[in-house]
């Protein structure tokens, strides 16, 4: 990332776009993208509901890392024939979308040659749209459902709904074809932390979410979870079936931000002990690769860090642009091994129960990283300055190391230390 601050893809809007908007702010030449008529054979198929699968997940490998790649990212096989992309897994945002040569009036450089769509357009009156657009959302084109996704980083993708075919290995061993809408993006505008992927992989709770759709369609539980390894790498799942649940630390979801995954109110714990930071509004989010706290609690993480490393051998640099604070010791560290002794872990509290509490322990390996010039870096960042206003965000750096489960049927979010380098064993027998 150049060295870059990263922001991560947090708390999205989407923002009706009509025909009469045309491409407002997108260029006299860039109109808005006309799709014709489109197979109601194809359509049909879409919405069908298949036999419920009784005990199933899936489970995706994920690759990359927090530093120095700075992101993760998952694989999926979609289209006839199946082509596979790269995707940002991010439990901040519902809709999935690839960047489509519809044609493309802006895309940027992916990994892969841009989705061709086909012609299974979702109608604007369909549920699915509709969970995408304002109450007061009028259609001004009946066969078609446009999009336009607004990233807190500034990137905003613009596009077109439609079904295609997603080919998922179920932990059953069968192999599943569901077909799901997407957003063909035809129109892209990179933000702060833009990552070279294909597309996003929207995990939040909304209908148009991945697992949501797979859920309606009877194939997985209403269940998405995830387990980032500090080595790099890790596995995305879809169903309950991974985990014992009675070995998972949980806390319900809160009910004042539907759009997010929340625990609601935290508490910030340093060493064992409360600050008198109270009533943080946090956010779990996998599509932002550090963690952020308002700018309140903020300086006062900083200054609580700031004591505890007096008398250390470590001091501030100023010459190490990887994030916004670094320091150095004698001799350049080689891993946080080196450093973390130096360091305390620190948690969030949330309400569990009667009188009872929730703990999300941090580590210093998951609030920190080695910088390419060997100075230790701090991965939890002004969440103010970076626009998040009073939200305080939980970001793959802080998650590492865990398996990190958001149960939509129960309502609420779990976590447990976990060996995220294994993925969970599915069975060897393929059903075609």
């Amino acid at each position: 990332m150049g060295g870059r601050k990263i922001l991560g893809m947090v708390i999205f809007v989407v923002v009706a776009v009509s025909a009469a908007a045309g491409g407002g702010g997108y260029g006299d030449n860039q109109q808005q993208q006309k799709w014709w008529k489109w197979m109601s054979s194809n359509s049909a198929a879409s919405s069908s509901v298949v036999n419920p699968v009784v005990s199933s997940s899936i489970v995706l490998p994920l690759y990359g890392n927090v530093y120095p790649i700075g992101y993760y990212y998952v694989q999926l096989n979609i289209g006839q024939p199946s082509r596979p992309f790269f995707l940002d897994p991010d439990t901040g945002s519902d809709l999935t979308w690839l960047q489509c040569d519809a044609p493309c009036v802006r895309c940027t450089r992916a990994p892969h040659p841009f989705y061709k769509p086909n012609n299974d357009l979702v109608p604007c009156k369909d549920p699915l749209c509709a969970s995408l657009h304002h109450a007061d959302y009028k259609c001004e084109s009946p066969e078609q459902c446009d999009y336009q996704v607004d990233y807190a980083d500034g990137g905003s993708s613009l596009g077109v709904l439609l079904n295609d075919v997603f080919t998922f290995n179920m932990t059953s061993g069968a192999w599943m074809k569901p077909r799901l809408a997407l957003g063909c993006g035809y129109d892209q505008l990179p933000g702060q932390s833009h990552h070279p992927l294909d597309g996003v992989l929207g995990l939040g709770k909304g209908k148009a979410s991945i697992v949501s759709q797979l859920h309606s369609k009877g194939l997985v539980r209403n269940v998405v979870g995830h387990c980032l390894s500090g080595r790099g790498g890790g596995f995305l799942f879809f169903g309950d079936e991974v985990y014992d649940s009675s070995r998972i630390v949980w806390t319900p979801m809160a009910h004042d931000r539907m759009k997010h995954y929340s625990a609601g109110s935290g508490e910030l714990i340093f060493g064992g002990k409360g600050t008198g930071f109270k009533n943080l509004f946090v956010v779990f989010d996998s599509g932002s690769s550090f963690s952020y706290l308002n700018s309140h609690t903020y300086q006062g993480f900083i200054s609580l860090l700031k004591k505890e490393l007096n008398g250390k051998p470590l001091r501030e640099t100023m010459d190490d642009y990887t994030l916004p604070l670094c320091w150095k010791g004698r001799r350049p560290f080689k891993t946080i091994n080196d450093v973390k002794k130096y360091f305390k872990n620190f948690a969030l509290g949330f309400a569990n129960g009667w009188k009872s509490r929730a703990y999300f322990e941090i580590p210093p390996e998951s609030y920190l990283i080695i910088s390419s010039k060997g100075s230790v870096c701090l991965g939890v960042l002004n969440g103010t300055e970076a626009g998040l206003q009073n939200v305080n965000l939980i970001g793959d750096i802080s998650m590492q190391d865990k398996m990190v489960i958001y149960d939509n049927e129960k309502q609420a979010i779990g976590w447990s230390p976990a060996n995220c380098d294994r993925p969970p064993k599915s069975s060897n027998m393929i059903i075609m």
